[in-house]
């Protein structure tokens, strides 16, 4: 990914969810990481000089998986089926062994790099079979080569040159190795930067 000039406005033409509707995702959380958690905390502390960046609470690290759909289009039966589907379909997927070291920087966004992502192609295909089963959407065998798994330090919410804050934070961070055991599905109410989420079930790899 090369880097930006400009940072830009996440929501300026973005629709989101009014108060009282809500988005379903699959998501990797990653507050039972306490060295992913620890490592977004300083990039974030490097930041916090700067106007126009809205951090990513540290309780809701993630790696998005999935937007499943509209909080609406599910009902409790349908949650509780697509979760059975995922565990099912996960349950001899060991726990995914994942590095965390690169500074992605998007127009939009700032992300922690997590690699290599193909080791995390199975959970990701899990969510889509198990959200096509119940759903009909997300065909299972779609490509996942325009996935690239990322942990978002902070979103921009105006524009600004970007070299000073690639400066302030650079591309690198020690390396972190961890071993990605879980698959949440995740209900987000209301519009993405007021963070009310709640996590519906959580899927354990062994």
């Amino acid at each position: 990914m090369s880097l930006p000039d400009q940072l830009t406005d996440r929501w300026h033409n973005r629709p989101e969810p009014p108060p009282g509707e809500g988005v379903v995702s699959w998501h990797m959380l990653m507050r039972g990481y306490p060295e992913v958690v620890d490592m977004a905390r300083q990039a974030q502390q490097r930041l916090a000089g700067f106007d126009g960046l809205h951090m990513t609470p540290l309780r809701w690290l993630h790696i998005t998986t999935l937007l499943a759909g509209p909080a609406a289009d599910f009902s409790p039966d349908k949650l509780t089926r697509m979760i059975e589907a995922a565990a099912e379909l996960l349950a001899s997927t060991p726990p995914a062994a994942v590095t965390l070291d690169r500074i992605l920087f998007h127009p939009e966004a700032i992300m922690l790099g997590v690699t290599p992502a193909e080791v995390l192609t199975p959970i990701y295909h899990a969510a889509r079979s198990a959200t096509r089963r119940v759903t009909g959407k997300h065909p299972p065998d779609s490509p996942s080569a325009r996935w690239r798994p990322h942990i978002t330090i902070c979103y921009s919410t105006f524009s600004q040159p970007a070299t000073p804050i690639i400066e302030a934070l650079g591309t690198q961070l020690p390396r972190c190795d961890i071993d990605i055991d879980a698959l949440s599905l995740v209900i987000q109410h209301g519009p993405e930067r007021d963070w009310d989420w709640s996590v519906v079930s959580t899927i354990r790899l062994e």
